[in-house]
């Protein structure tokens, strides 16, 4: 297979630092996520890896508990971030209960007002929601020379990836609206020569919630400061389902940066005295890896071989790393 060195794109464009891993669910996409991360740690980079999966398993491959916990230190210069969602969602509540006593000058939330806090935390949106604001929070934060996102699996991650644009088109008519109000209370107030009016804190809040949006959303799209690699294997229904998922993300500008190719069976085992159901495994992956080979010609980083067990644990994580990098 014809491929170009997955080293050579972190050496030829050092300033992505916003790393994304895609793919269908159980590809991979964690396990590479660590795997660079370890391989740029190791470098002497300091590298934040966090899952925007709520069924993170950085803590598994790892082997350390950092759910919920911020940013925790792996390894020198390594750190991992697991979102707990439901804690987000109870800090949103509270920050919104707090935000409407100090615009509003209320001792107290009305019972009807608090009642639609607590119903809209039900939301099916809300933990990507949560999700989403904290992955905010992390890059506008600061602190790291990369940041590797571990992404949802493809419909999820799509999801997420619009998530930014339809944010900014919502905030961006609501806060067109509040400049409106707010320029028929300064003329009202003109004619009346009534004083100055006070600062308009829903107006600057909205101003402050576009300003982190943009922040967020302008990564996601940036060619010279994002990569994005898709995770695929030698089966079909994998490779048309990534060809569709490309096309979706280039809609969003998502810049795409090459594939991976995992769990690649040994060839030499053709030599060996195998089982009927191994030796069609192996022609079934010859004739795959010829289409992935074909497909996406001269976008292929890395083939990385099936491993002998679960990828977890720094030592296997290394194995790993020098699959996808030597």
């Amino acid at each position: 297979m014809v491929q170009i060195s997955l080293a050579s794109i972190f050496d030829q464009y050092p300033d992505r630092r916003y790393i994304m891993f895609g793919g269908k669910g159980g590809l991979g996409k964690t396990t590479f996520s660590a795997a660079a991360a370890y391989y740029l740690a190791k470098k002497g980079k300091r590298v934040l890896v966090f899952s925007v999966d709520p069924q993170a398993s950085l803590s598994d491959i790892f082997k350390k508990d950092i759910f919920g916990k911020g940013a925790t230190e792996i390894m020198p210069n390594l750190y991992a971030q697991e979102i707990d969602a439901d804690r987000r969602v109870k800090e949103y509540q509270q920050e919104i209960r707090k935000k409407i006593l100090d615009m509003y000058g209320m001792s107290e939330i009305p019972e009807e007002i608090d009642s639609y806090i607590q119903a809209a935390a039900a939301e099916p949106a809300m933990e990507e929601s949560a999700i989403f604001d904290e992955v905010v929070d992390i890059v506008v934060k600061g602190g790291y020379d990369y940041y590797i996102y571990d992404l949802v699996p493809l419909g999820h991650a799509l999801y997420y990836l619009s998530m930014a644009s339809v944010y900014d088109a919502w905030i961006d008519k609501i806060t067109k609206l509040r400049q409106q109000m707010r320029e028929y209370d300064q003329a009202a107030a003109v004619i009346r020569r009534d004083k100055e009016l006070d600062e308009d804190a829903i107006l600057n809040e909205l101003l402050y919630i576009k300003e982190r949006i943009n922040k967020s959303s302008s990564i996601l799209t940036d060619k010279k400061k994002t990569a994005f690699f898709f995770v695929v294997t030698a089966e079909e229904m994998i490779i048309n389902d990534t060809i569709k998922a490309a096309d979706l993300f280039a809609k969003f500008d998502v810049p795409m940066s090459g594939y991976i190719v995992n769990r690649v069976l040994p060839e030499e085992l053709k030599q060996q005295n195998i089982p009927e159901y191994l030796k069609n495994r192996l022609e079934m992956q010859s004739h795959y890896l010829g289409t992935i080979n074909e497909v996406f010609k001269g976008q292929i980083l890395a083939t990385v071989p099936e491993m002998e067990r679960d990828i977890t644990g720094l030592p296997m994580i290394e194995k790993i790393a020098k699959a996808m990098f030597d």
